[in-house]
């Protein structure tokens, strides 16, 4: 993740010649354009440097070649004239991309998929899908299998994290146009709409900036636990997946197989349990429902904004105006999707050991790669952390997966993916702290209750109306109060 995630600085732009490019002298040096000193790419009068001083002039453009400059004047333009959403996606999608041209901090460089590894990719996917089979009752959820490039994961994600971060920014978004007494607001009508334009302009650089490093990690669509890909592709990115089982002292077959393991059984589970999707990401915006902003910082920043030095507004978002309520109601969102995150990675984890465990000699080293990997996070968790302080990271995983296979143990393969069928057959935190108490606990069947649901919607006569205030409601429609 940047230092600035809110930054203005200018993306660097894609080289045309590969690392040539890249080696290009710029006038400046380090604090040239999009430098972290300069977050519009010029200097400000008397910021000193090139051209500083006494010349507002020559500190403004002196540093920068035409080109530079309007790219920089386009940047600005682009900032104060967006009208759209709380976030600017149009921006959010060209900095991904940019950050992806970049390479990582490795110098690994995004490539195309060839041939031969699409081929291997679809291989992998189709004999994981196989082993699966033994694995758990949920069939096969891939209905294709698909090998992309980092820009290719950036442009199918981009519709997902548009979803989930939407929300949160609306909230912000509105926050800065309420921050200024009713009295004033009709005088200072273009500054809000500025302060809005630009709250739309810095989602969209901290999203882009954070989506285009995550695309140098990430080895598939679900790696955060969520789907992030169009539903019923098995997705790999080889040059990571490559990246990935460079220093493990582990065949690079059976990397991706173990990795098209994982993906397929996420596939999987959203594809045949309805409800997980809706029910994960309405536990995201419950619990950003509850983000409650610092409106005394956000009044002190407005009170003090300077256009020409819009980096303060920068920081002062770095430093956090969000914070969680701290009620009931915020703890138990908190908590149910904390319980999801790590019900879903306890049960790909134990569903891909079991399959894995009898064929691949280097499932248990795998295994524990991939555990460190997510309790460690990346830029996903700190994205979200910046924005609403919430981490998605399934920090009861191991819990999750001993309770999953304790329940495979005691029940068998279709009694434990059977409780799939309702979110309220599912464990609690609670019972991540008992697992021998769940699994031995006699579970409620909702088959009935289901079938009524169903004849009360399709009008049948002689029925039971659920779907009048008498009807039971879902943990949704209680926590607000419908």
């Amino acid at each position: 993740m940047s230092d600035t995630p809110f930054g203005f600085g200018l993306p660097p732009e894609e080289p045309e010649n590969g690392d040539e490019g890249k080696k290009k002298d710029t006038p400046g040096g380090e604090q040239g354009a999009g430098g972290p000193a300069n977050p519009f790419g010029f200097g400000l009068p008397g910021a000193g440097g090139p051209g500083g001083g006494d010349n507002p002039f020559a500190a403004m453009f002196g540093s920068m070649n035409p080109n530079d400059l309007g790219a920089a004047f386009q940047q600005l333009g682009q900032m104060l004239s967006y009208e759209g959403g709380p976030v600017n996606w149009d921006m959010a999608k060209d900095i991904a991309r940019q950050t992806v041209a970049q390479g990582t901090p490795d110098g690994t460089k995004d490539a195309s998929v060839g041939p031969a590894e699409r081929s291997a990719v679809e291989e992998a996917v189709r004999l994981a899908d196989l082993w699966l089979d033994d694995a758990t009752s949920l069939p096969s959820g891939s209905g294709s299998a698909v090998a992309w490039s980092r820009a290719e994961w950036v442009e199918a994600t981009l519709p997902v994290w548009k979803e989930l971060v939407d929300p949160v920014a609306e909230r912000v978004g509105l926050a800065m146009g309420d921050v200024l007494p009713e009295e004033m607001q009709a005088m200072a009508g273009p500054l809000i709409g500025m302060m809005k334009s630009m709250g739309g302009a810095m989602f969209g650089q901290q999203i882009g900036q954070a989506v285009g490093v995550l695309a140098g990690e990430v080895v598939g669509s679900t790696d955060i636990g969520l789907p992030l890909g169009p539903s019923g592709k098995a997705a790999l990115l080889p040059v990571n997946v490559e990246a990935f089982g460079k220093d493990l002292g582990v065949p690079q077959e059976e990397v991706r197989l173990y990795l098209a393991l994982r993906e397929a059984a996420h596939q999987r589970l959203f594809a045949h349990v309805p409800w997980l999707r809706s029910h994960l990401f309405g536990a995201v915006e419950g619990y950003a429902r509850g983000i409650k902003v610092d409106t005394a910082k956000l009044e002190d920043v407005v009170g003090q904004f300077d256009p020409q030095n819009p980096e303060e507004l920068q920081q002062a978002l770095q430093q956090g105006m969000f914070q969680p309520e701290d009620t009931p109601a915020q703890k138990a969102a908190l908590a149910r999707l904390e319980t999801a995150l790590a019900l879903v990675e306890g049960w790909v984890d134990a569903v891909v050991h079991a399959a894995a465990k009898p064929r691949l000699s280097s499932a248990d080293a795998l295994r524990e790669t991939l555990r460190r990997r997510r309790a460690t996070g990346g830029p996903a968790e700190q994205t979200f952390a910046t924005l609403i302080g919430l981490e998605l990271r399934p920090r009861r995983l191991r819990d999750a997966s001993r309770l999953w296979a304790s329940l495979t143990d005691a029940r068998g393969v279709d009694g434990r993916d059977g409780l799939w069928e309702h979110p309220d057959m599912l464990p609690t935190a609670t019972d991540l702290d008992d697992p021998d108490g769940f699994v031995h606990r006699e579970q409620l069947d909702f088959s009935e209750l289901d079938k009524m649901l169903g004849e009360a919607a399709g009008g049948g006569s002689g029925k039971p109306d659920l779907s009048k205030d008498d009807a039971p409601k879902s943990d949704d429609e209680d926590d607000n109060g419908k």
